[in-house]
């Protein structure tokens, strides 16, 4: 899913997250106006099985998780909170809808209902569906969606390209940290011999943005989508 152009498409990290309150309405309609040709959000289920979009598993000043919390209760309490389905109405580009199944959290779930739920409730939405949990996106891929490995900065990228695309994700998302120096330029050509897109978290420094779309990453996610989107411009990427 290369750019158009050949420049890394802009994703917008919870929206414009830097002018803005992260993962509302108002960052991620902001963030299109900024540029982004995506935004990325976080999927969690609440106990009515409703799907919202909050990073933490819990909301501040809040003693119970949100997995514990129907929708309405959610409202109540932080109305701020959008529903997954209002967050892609408000969308003018595709979305990263990363889903958060932590087992350190309160609402781990080795079924990977989250993922199930966005399968059967936005298979036909323009979305990427991301997890640092192979098992949630595996049955997302398997319920025919595109799919995205987040890894962690304790992992060499260059060893989790080929295993993540021969199970037929699109994306691998490390963090930028683990393409410094000349091991970025092994990374981008580990991911074009494995045939997996990189996209890369979350830069907002304009001499790093140069730097990774020099490397040749596919996407570059990024708080600040009005720098990112000057800073490709004056790179010359368009």
């Amino acid at each position: 899913m290369a750019h158009p152009s050949g420049r890394p498409w802009i994703i917008a990290h919870r929206g414009a997250s830097l002018r803005a309150k992260e993962n509302t309405l108002e960052a991620f309609r902001l963030a299109f106006e900024l540029g982004a040709d995506a935004v990325e959000l976080d999927a969690r289920c609440t106990a009515d099985g409703v799907i919202v979009v909050h990073h933490n598993d819990t909301i501040p000043g809040v003693d119970q998780p949100i997995v514990a919390m129907s929708r309405a209760e959610v409202a109540q309490t932080a109305p701020w909170v959008p529903d997954l389905a209002d967050a892609l109405a408000v969308s003018a580009g595709w979305v990263d809808v990363e889903i958060k199944n932590d087992p350190r959290e309160a609402d781990w779930d080795p079924d990977h209902g989250t993922a199930t739920a966005v399968a059967d409730h936005f298979g036909d939405a323009d979305i990427v569906v991301t997890s640092f949990n192979p098992g949630t996106i595996e049955l997302a891929r398997a319920r025919g969606l595109r799919t995205g490995l987040l890894v962690g900065r304790g992992i060499d990228p260059v060893q989790a390209a080929q295993p993540a695309a021969e199970s037929g994700h699109e994306f691998l998302l490390p963090h930028h940290s683990t393409l410094e120096g000349n091991h970025g330029k092994h990374v981008v050509e580990a991911a074009a011999l494995a045939g997996i897109e990189i996209a890369v978290w979350t830069v907002d420094q304009p001499d790093e943005i140069r730097r990774l779309a020099g490397l040749g990453v596919d996407g570059i996610a990024t708080n600040a989508p009005d720098v990112a989107r000057s800073t490709l411009v004056e790179h010359g990427d368009g």
